[in-house]
């Protein structure tokens, strides 16, 4: 069983255009279904059980598609105040419902790793924090981590060093004594894994399998096709 997850949905999505203009992100068309029923369908599959959508904007569109269950999971909502609160803060305001551990991941990725097997990395190392990474060497995005041994030594996402060679893979954990260790008027998650990743408190989990998402048209493209041929192959292989 996996910890509770974090999904933070909230943001405005301002890359797609208009798109975005009546939709919120996490709802957007994707092989035919809203983008955030796949990844709640793939977060089942792999032992979830409890989940917490951090909403934003449009969130109560997002409340009244998807529901309170879906897949067996057990889904609460937590909603930004009237201003964004950022990706740290939405995970503050949501802080009564996750307990004392929990992962995170975005609402507009499509997140391939072995779940159980990052938790149970985690969880042994005996660290308040986990970040996923892939060996990424520049390939889809600017790579902005330090990873071995199990451990991520050095996090930035702003101004990353030359031998960065790993990126972030989207998907975290943290226990919610960590939320302290910033200022409350951080609002980035970034800042937060930073900073652990300074104290040698950062687990690394290392992901194999390129990251999906949808915050670009061309990537939102990309995983529609992606997602169709993985669908068609599970028909055929049920046929």
């Amino acid at each position: 069983m996996l910890p509770p997850v974090c999904i933070l949905a909230g943001g405005l999505g301002t890359r797609l255009g208009e798109r975005v203009q009546e939709t919120p992100k996490p709802l957007l068309e994707v092989a035919g279904e809203p983008f955030l029923i796949h990844q709640l369908r793939l977060l089942a599959g792999a032992g979830a059980h409890e989940i917490v959508l951090c909403v934003g904007y449009l969130g109560e569109q997002i409340r009244e598609t998807v529901g309170w269950e879906r897949f067996g999971l057990r889904i609460a909502y937590s909603f930004d105040g009237r201003e964004l609160a950022g990706t740290l803060g939405a995970i503050r305001r949501a802080r009564g419902l996750l307990g004392e551990r929990f992962l995170v991941l975005y609402g507009d990725t499509y997140l391939r790793v072995d779940y159980a097997a990052a938790a149970q990395a985690w969880h042994a190392s005996g660290l308040p924090a986990l970040m996923c990474v892939l060996r990424n060497g520049g390939r889809w995005d600017a790579s902005n981590a330090l990873y071995a041994d199990g451990h991520v030594t050095a996090y930035d996402k702003y101004a990353p060093e030359a031998e960065m060679q790993w990126i972030d893979y989207g998907l975290g954990g943290l226990e919610r004594r960590t939320l302290d260790l910033v200022p409350e008027d951080a609002h980035d998650l970034a800042e937060l894994y930073r900073e652990l990743a300074e104290r040698g408190l950062l687990c690394g989990f290392e992901a194999h399998e390129r990251f999906l998402e949808i915050g670009t048209p061309a990537a939102l493209a990309e995983t529609d096709a992606l997602l169709r041929d993985a669908l068609a192959r599970r028909e055929e292989e049920a046929s």
